[in-house]
């Protein structure tokens, strides 16, 4: 059976720390493997509020944050949808590429938080990429107006959502 549940798996759901870091060095090749539901265990560890392993995953293997899982969702996703600000910090801080990855319906991480309606998810990921793409107009511009498989922008959704405090941060520059 290839998706099953691995010994990290199950550390990661019940927070075994100390089991986990020690399956990781024993059996890397386990961090990446996807259980029968579509999970990591990194994926694992962040959808049961272990924050503290999904750190100590992170500083084996940063790349982890770029892990897609079920429907395409990596853990940043699952953080803008969900609102853990302070995770979806780390994760762009660890790995600045993760604002381009797409969902199986081709929705970035931006579009989690706007469909959401997660407002302060999305003014964190803003003002990051503000801050962090500064000298770069098109590189913004690039990534607010991809478009999901339904050709919806961020600016889109929020808009449909109703979400005016979502749209007034796209008219500063």
């Amino acid at each position: 059976m290839e998706f099953v549940d691995t010994p990290l798996h199950i550390a990661a759901v019940t927070g075994n720390n100390g089991f986990a870091m020690e399956m990781m060095n024993l059996k890397p090749s386990f961090t990446r493997k996807l259980n029968q539901d579509g999970f990591s265990p990194i994926h694992l560890a962040l959808l049961s509020g272990k924050p503290e392993m999904v750190f100590d995953f992170l500083s084996i293997d940063e790349n982890l944050v770029r892990l897609k899982g079920r429907e395409g969702f990596t853990v940043a996703h699952y953080a803008a949808r969900d609102v853990n600000v302070h995770l979806l910090s780390q994760f762009l801080d660890v790995c600045p590429d993760c604002i381009f990855d797409l969902t199986m319906r081709r929705q970035t991480a931006l579009h989690i938080a706007a469909e959401s309606k997660n407002f302060e998810a999305f003014k964190v990921m803003l003002e990051w990429i503000q801050k962090t793409f500064k000298d770069s107009r098109s590189t913004r511009i690039k990534i607010l107006n991809l478009q999901d498989k339904d050709g919806n922008t961020v600016l889109h959704l929020a808009a449909s959502n109703n979400q005016p405090q979502v749209l007034f941060p796209f008219f500063l520059d």
